[in-house]
């Protein structure tokens, strides 16, 4: 990228660009960033004859970058984040009343019982903060903490090559029709579990659900792969097998089932984690200190 491509580069070109990198089409792209498909293609093309080079492969269905385009990512990214901050730095010297904080969510343990709390309490002290949260899988996670595409997480720790704030200790859980011989009990040992079918989830908590049968030394019978939460649970209701799930993401009641304990307890730490505190922007870092302040007295619907 020549200095006067980069002096010559606008944020929404930069935004777009990213934008592009990580959707399914350039409509969607485009819509993510409140442009219509007309105005997201003459972006387009006015941002390829910025850089001089073609950013797509129009050739195949759906966005995939060129090789050029895969080479310039990653410093675009640097340039958006540095712009961010300048622009979030100006922000806070205004008492923070606009910027963005985009965060991170390991799935629905978090989406559905830790952020929603704490973005109620941070919305309420800074109603102009715009604030986007994206679902992602924990290595992926890490890898949008790294490429900066996200400030901060909700992860499971530890994780030592990041700053990180503990919040909840979660626990799993198993999960039962009404009347399976097993709900009879109050704690259920995991050896038990191997002589039932097993829904295993594919969410945030499968890699500890994994290592607790490791540990066991067996090899549960896996009926089905699920990665929606309602599906497990009515996969269950309904007699197709039992699972293991995280005791965040259940609800208090669901008819038809019933949730035990399992022994030894298989448990898991979920926390804030981001790559640098000190380098956090404004908007980032009011949010991170917000939760540390709140931290002693948050409590988080574990069962």
């Amino acid at each position: 990228m020549t200095d006067k491509a980069a002096k010559s580069l606008s944020l929404k070109q930069l935004e777009l660009f990213i934008a592009l990198a990580s959707s399914d089409n350039i409509a969607s792209a485009g819509a993510r960033l409140g442009m219509t498909p007309s105005a997201t293609s003459h972006a387009l093309k006015t941002l390829e004859l910025t850089l001089g080079a073609p950013l797509l492969d129009r050739n195949v269905s759906g966005v995939q970058l060129t090789y050029a385009a895969q080479q310039i990512l990653p410093h675009v990214r640097d340039i958006f984040t540095s712009l961010q901050v300048v622009r979030a730095t100006a922000s806070a010297s205004a008492g923070l009343r606009a910027g963005l904080l985009t965060l991170g969510s390991l799935g629905a343990s978090s989406s559905l019982n830790i952020l929603p709390p704490l973005l109620e309490m941070f919305k309420a002290r800074y109603p102009g903060v715009e604030v986007f949260v994206t679902e992602k899988p924990d290595p992926e996670m890490e890898r949008a903490l790294v490429e900066r595409r996200i400030e901060i997480g909700v992860v499971a720790l530890p994780k030592p090559d990041f700053d990180t704030l503990p919040l909840v200790t979660d626990e799993l859980m198993v999960v039962l029709p009404v009347g399976h011989p097993l709900a009879r009990l109050a704690v259920i040992g995991v050896k038990d579990l191997a002589d039932y079918p097993l829904i295993m989830t594919r969410a945030g908590s499968q890699p500890v659900i994994t290592r607790m049968f490791e540990r066991a030394g067996i090899a549960p019978r896996i009926a089905h792969d699920l990665s929606q939460i309602m599906s497990i649970l009515e996969f269950v209701r309904r007699g197709q097998g039992i699972s293991v799930l995280a005791s965040l993401v259940l609800p208090q009641r669901y008819d038809g089932l019933v949730y035990r304990k399992i022994s030894p307890a298989a448990k898991r730490r979920i926390g804030l984690a981001c790559l640098n505190e000190r380098k956090l922007s404004p908007a980032a870092h009011a949010f991170w200190a917000m939760v540390r302040e709140a931290a002693p007295g948050l409590t988080f619907p574990v069962m």
